[in-house]
């Protein structure tokens, strides 16, 4: 027995429980449990008896229980003293996820934008693939390993946040050297097939060659996932306005076509971005047991403590049985009633003191998700729906007030969400109410010029898209109200 121990010790704790019931069933002997105020004297009855027949009965239980919750304990505590061996399992399907991280990838075609749909998609791909070996490479104008093939998700998802196109080297769109890279790591011991999935919006016809030679002599398939729309959208910079070329905005665009061809190439497949699994599960990247795990030989084991608390669980049954038949337990579940946790209500210590209005602020500035779901007001809903990139929501809100404030709001929501034409028609409510709301007039203008640019480039057939420049300092952002007080004008963001 010297090497008996407890594989789950804190289960023991379960035993500090039993001064409670003891207590309990004693305030129950003295007198009034409290309950009759709660419950009805006929339905009490038979859970807590009264006078001579509830002091004969309180005795009766104590006994089973004690020794109930004392096995309980033990056995949910895991006692262990021998070992046996388990064999092991290697996963055999390894996964290096490459990332576009150019420019093109801050496109707003897709809500909020291109690249915060692709990270949260890698997210739910790492919990589909749990266990399974996988790495992330992020590309622009070169190439940068985040992480090699690890089993370990959450090593992944803690640099996902920090990866944005303003944090590489050199601008572009090579990836072909993200493919080497990929190629190189899944060559370094990489078990079972390789696998590479490129998740961009498009690849330049130049580099097709380059990755193909790349993969040529190896089993490596290559499956893309197409990140954004065939329509397009302009590249946001954070206070620089949109991206121009010689004046006019660039409206980048996805190519499923040709991704889908670059991968038909490569032994892979292509699918578009979905919200849901559906191109998880399309793109076959689950981890297949019968294909892509193995079972060692007899000689690759592992000993492992065997948990023999179970055996416990036959003595408890029987314990349980009976002290529920003697009321104990019913006696402890209403002792114990009041601690149960009660479903969250939105309620809130400020809500007893404060307006609406005047604790709005603090909500949206804190969590904007939540803020939306306890604010009632619509323009305060709104402006949190906004806050929380809830765009199209955020519009819904804004148009049930009533108000030129609301109308420019409802119009800086619809732009956001891509809604253009009902952004415009919206500014114009605004300045028929408010003819003097400069802030309405130069996003009016503004989202006219990008719906401009997107007609004229939807009428043009390959051409070669224009190098991406940054607005010059006088070019005007839109502006966004959409943290005003309900009925009241503020300055701009």
């Amino acid at each position: 027995m010297t090497d008996f121990h407890f594989l789950r010790p804190f289960w023991l704790l379960l035993i500090l429980s039993l001064p409670v019931v003891i207590l309990t069933l004693r305030h129950l002997r003295r007198g009034d449990s409290g309950w009759a105020r709660v419950i009805p004297e006929k339905f009490l009855a038979p859970l807590i008896p009264s006078s001579g027949a509830h002091r004969q009965q309180m005795r009766s239980p104590m006994l089973p229980v004690t020794i109930g919750i004392l096995l309980l304990s033990v056995a949910l505590a895991g006692p262990s003293w021998r070992e046996t061996p388990s064999p092991l399992s290697q996963s055999e399907d390894s996964l290096v996820i490459v990332l576009d991280l150019s420019l093109s990838m801050l496109a707003t075609d897709l809500q909020p934008d291109r690249l915060t749909l692709a990270k949260r998609k890698i997210r739910d791909l790492l919990k589909a693939r749990a266990g399974s070996l996988n790495a992330l490479i992020v590309y622009a104008g070169d190439a940068h390993v985040v992480t090699p093939l690890t089993d370990d998700s959450g090593t992944i998802e803690a640099m996902l946040a920090a990866l944005d196109p303003t944090i590489m080297p050199a601008t572009g769109n090579r990836a072909d050297l993200a493919i080497a890279r990929a190629r190189t790591l899944l060559a370094n011991g990489a078990p079972g097939r390789g696998r590479i999935l490129l998740m961009t919006d498009e690849v330049p016809d130049k580099y097709f060659s380059a990755i193909g030679e790349t993969l040529e002599s190896t089993d490596i398939t290559l499956d893309t996932l197409v990140v954004g729309t065939t329509e397009g959208g302009p590249i946001p910079l954070a206070k620089r306005g949109f991206i121009r070329d010689n004046g006019q905005i660039v409206i980048t665009r996805a190519h499923p076509r040709a991704l889908a061809s670059l991968a038909s190439s490569n032994g892979g497949s292509s699918h578009l971005l979905t919200l849901d699994d559906a191109d998880i599960d399309a793109l076959g990247l689950r981890p297949d047991d019968s294909a892509d795990a193995r079972n060692a030989d007899s000689e690759h084991t592992i000993n492992r403590w065997q948990d023999d608390g179970y055996w416990l669980l036959w003595l408890v049954l029987p314990l349980l049985l009976l002290g529920w038949r003697r009321g104990a337990f019913a006696i402890i579940a209403l002792s114990c009633l009041p601690l149960v946790p009660r479903p969250a209500q939105a309620l809130d210590w400020n809500q007893l003191w404060q307006r609406e209005d005047q604790r709005a602020p603090e909500l949206i500035r804190q969590d904007p998700a939540q803020a939306a779901e306890l604010l009632k007001n619509p323009m305060w809903r709104g402006t949190a729906l906004y806050r929380s990139e809830a765009y199209e929501q955020a519009a819904k809100a804004f148009a049930e007030a009533q108000g030129a404030d609301a109308e420019y709001n409802r119009g800086n929501a619809l732009a956001r969400a891509g809604k253009l034409q009902e952004a415009l028609e919206a500014y114009d409510r605004a300045l028929e109410q408010d003819p003097d709301m400069a802030d309405a007039a130069a996003n009016r203008q503004l989202v006219e010029e990008v719906l401009r640019q997107q007609q004229q480039q939807n009428k043009q057939d390959g051409q070669q898209e224009p190098q991406d420049e940054e607005d010059g300092p006088g070019q005007k952002q839109p502006s966004d109200k959409s943290g005003a007080k309900p009925g009241q004008n503020s300055e701009n963001d």
